[in-house]
């Protein structure tokens, strides 16, 4: 047998071959810790040998070794047969006959597709790989550290997991051989143009297959995407078991119901089953767990005056929360470029959004969650430049209302890089990276960070000749608004992205109906990350102010609707969801002052961080709240006049115990401004990119022991508009607020785990009410 070896490695690829003409005992190479991924009969070969390619961990490489050593050196008993003798056999003679070679397998051995379809240098490219379901996790978590990226989307099957990773051959081999899972590899063929280019009959037959293996299953209390766009055609049958006729509205009556323009039925078919190339491309039983609201907030024809898409919006708003009350996640694909450059700072529809995602508008008095698309740039304006300057340039600013404080605003990603092989064009985009649609926050870190998070928007072909064009290759692919004249229909820009983000948000809160809409929001963008290709924009030796460029491009990064849903109910993250009283009178009466600080006692898994002594470990922090706006003219330059409250987090230090450290926010919180961030403190983004709007995250690295002592956590406020004698004569407004304090200890998790639950179990986090 060759000296293969497993150590420091959990298995290894084998390629076995037959002899020619012999057969290959395959059912031998699918136990003792073998796993047969592939078996070829080998009737095509030249050499008409069978072969086959079997996983084996370290302890089967051991049994194999002791097989062939066996085979060598020892047989099996002699046994009587009809009155004979018959003399025993070297043991294991059918397995070990049967192998002619034995190899440490490579990339094209566990390939699926032509083999001319393998990539023949060692250029980045993308990769189908199909994933045992088990360590199908574990691998896309650990794919970054060999600089192999895996995509978003994934296919579920009844033993497999599949993804699209994009990397280099050698990069690719190096992280497969270190890390287990991969049972094959393809070239990632089905794109949304193999679906939308069939002729009438052929998309009605994929829709009708899709529809038959969907379910809408009936919810006492379901979660509902509201669309105020231009309106949902019901006719369509995976829109209609999702959206009641008593469903459909409109901000004017005289518009009517029915989307005339086709943009509102192509978000609801997103909202719903996200991009249909993976559920077509799938055969799985689909689950649909969101329904459908629609709100026709455009005419069928023409625009609506500039100056009433913030009443417009309310009387949306207002018009369907007439009916019942429901958990609704209010997305809004539409923005306008009347109001551009606004450099940030509030328009009159930004603060409507504001206000009614404040509860401080409409009809109804209560928290609104609502999601903006981040608008789009215009392709002819690209040249033949780098793209990300296009992108970057300050008259493709985000639109307004993007700019809402409140407001989730969603920009565009993409990892659709695959064109035909006959295409002159290439992918303008890179995959993991800012897909050419959307638009960018061009100021400084005054006004909030915009976007929140980016999602697929699809991406564009470029050739020799500007500008880049949309490709159906390159698409998303969603229901038609004239069905059954066409099913499907290509859909793409931050539109798109927004009605996947309101699909996994409207998903992550009716798996925790009882959280708030800051909550929620809180959990979901702060679950985003940035890609490897984002990260790859950062210096090599990179400080706070390099992470600038990140931020307006991509905001937090990358949603990850599993990071989310762990977060909500996972014990190494703890949920806190109070109230604030921000600011009081003086004791004289004559001004307005801040009135109390809130301060958590973390429920830490103190002995267990002790243990793991210099392990690094990263907390996240993420504090959540909705603000009222004040428009007014002389507010427009300042962020301290423009929100209600202005809420900050801080920590204590590792050597700091309570009274010192309640001493030194409430010295600090005195300043006009409030407490500025010790950056030595250790934290990635730091306050410039932290301490602005009404979503506030940041993280720091540390050391377990550290940490184990970093226990005390204070919400505190700042300057707000709230801060008014006239305001605080009554009684003083009080605000709401989620705290969200996560662990990210990867490996090492289950062991804090543990330590943390008795913690919970003995009492939850104590807070102190402090008065400033």
């Amino acid at each position: 047998m060759p000296d293969i070896q497993a150590d420091g490695l959990p298995g290894v690829y084998l390629e076995v071959t037959a002899p020619a003409n012999e057969p290959l005992k395959k059912d031998s190479l699918n136990k003792s810790d073998l796993t047969l991924l592939h078996y070829d009969e080998g009737a095509r070969s030249l050499t008409n040998q069978e072969t086959a390619t079997v996983y084996a961990t370290a302890s089967a490489i051991g049994k194999l070794r002791t097989k062939v050593t066996q085979f060598e050196t020892e047989d099996t008993p002699d046994r009587e047969k009809d009155g004979q003798i018959i003399p025993g056999r070297p043991k294991n003679a059918d397995l070990i006959q049967s192998i002619a070679t034995l190899t440490e397998a490579g990339l094209r051995a566990l390939w699926r597709s032509p083999d001319d379809k393998f990539p023949q240098t060692q250029t980045a490219t993308n990769w189908e790989l199909w994933l045992d379901r088990e360590a199908a996790d574990a691998f896309v978590l650990g794919a970054q550290a060999y600089d192999v990226a895996i995509g978003e989307e994934q296919l579920e099957f009844p033993e497999d997991i599949v993804v699209i990773a994009h990397g280099t051959r050698d990069a690719l081999a190096n992280a497969i051989r270190h890390l287990r899972g991969v049972k094959a590899m393809a070239a990632p063929t089905i794109t949304a143009d193999f679906f939308a280019g069939g002729d009438v009959i052929e998309q009605a037959q994929w829709v009708d297959e899709l529809r038959n293996r969907t379910t809408y299953p009936a919810h006492a209390d379901p979660g509902y995407v509201t669309l105020l766009d231009t309106g949902v055609s019901r006719a369509h049958p995976l829109v209609q078991p999702a959206l009641e006729v008593a469903d459909r509205h409109a901000a004017n009556p005289a518009w009517g119901l029915e989307d005339i323009r086709g943009h509102g039925t192509h978000m609801a078919g997103l909202a719903l089953l996200g991009d249909l190339t993976s559920c077509l491309h799938q055969t799985n039983p689909v689950t649909v767990s969101n329904r459908l609201e629609s709100v026709k907030l455009k005419p069928d024809t023409g625009e609506n005056p500039h100056h009433l898409f913030g009443a417009v919006t309310r009387g949306g708003v207002n018009t369907v929360e007439q009916t019942h009350p429901r958990r609704r996640t209010f997305t809004m694909p539409i923005t306008t470029g009347a109001d551009t450059p606004h450099d940030g700072a509030p328009t009159s529809w930004s603060s409507e959004i504001d206000q009614l995602a404040s509860g401080a508008s409409g009809n109804r008095d209560l928290k609104r969650l609502m999601l903006i698309s981040a608008g789009n740039t215009d392709n002819f304006s690209f040249g033949a430049g780098q793209y990300l300057d296009r992108c970057d340039h300050e008259d493709n600013e985000i639109q307004s209302p993007a700019q809402a404080w409140n407001a989730v605003a969603v920009g565009a990603f993409t990892e659709k890089t695959v064109l035909p092989d006959n295409e002159a064009a290439t992918a303008l985009a890179p995959f993991g990276d800012l897909s050419p649609s959307s638009r960018t926050a061009s100021w400084t870190s005054y006004w909030p960070l915009k976007p929140d998070v980016v999602l697929e928007g699809g991406n564009w072909a470029s050739s020799a000749f500007p500008p880049p064009m949309r490709h159906g290759y390159l698409s998303l692919l969603s229901t038609h608004h004239n069905y059954p004249v066409r099913s499907l229909t290509f859909t793409y820009d931050t539109s798109a992205a927004t009605a996947l983000a309101a699909k996994g948000i409207t998903e992550l809160w009716s798996d925790y109906p009882d959280l708030w809409p800051e909550t929620i929001r809180g959990l979901y963008v702060s679950s985003a990350r940035w890609t490897p290709q984002m990260r790859s924009h950062l210096p090599v030796a990179h400080n706070k102010g390099n992470y600038a460029p990140l931020f307006q491009r991509y905001g937090y990064g990358v949603p990850n609707l599993k990071r989310a849903r762990r977060s909500a109910s996972n014990a190494l993250t703890l949920i806190v969801e109070d109230t604030i009283t921000p600011y009081g009178l003086s004791d004289d009466g004559k001004r307005g002052v801040d009135n109390e600080m809130k301060l958590f006692t973390l429920p830490w898994p103190v002995e267990e961080l002790r243990r793991l002594g210099n392990t690094d470990v990263t907390l996240r922090v993420t504090l959540s709240s909705f603000i009222e706006p004040n428009p007014s003219e002389a507010a427009r330059g300042s962020r301290y006049r423009y929100a209600s409250h202005n809420l900050r987090f801080k920590l204590n230090r590792a050597d700091e115990a309570a009274p010192h450290f309640m001493a030194r926010i409430s010295k600090l919180a005195a300043q006009p401004a409030g407490p500025a961030s010790n950056e030595s403190d250790g934290w990635d983004y730091g306050s410039d990119r932290r301490d602005v709007g009404s979503l506030h995250i940041d993280q720091l690295t540390c050391r377990a022991s550290d940490l184990a002592r970093r226990n005390l956590i204070a919400v505190h406020p700042v300057n707000g508009w709230w801060k008014t004698k006239s305001l605080l004569n009554g009684d003083p407004p009080s605000v709401r607020f989620a705290l969200i304090v996560e662990i990210d200890a990867e490996h090492i998790e289950a062991e804090l785990h543990a330590e943390v639950q008795s913690a919970i179990a003995a009492s939850v986090a104590t807070q102190t009410v402090i008065a400033l």
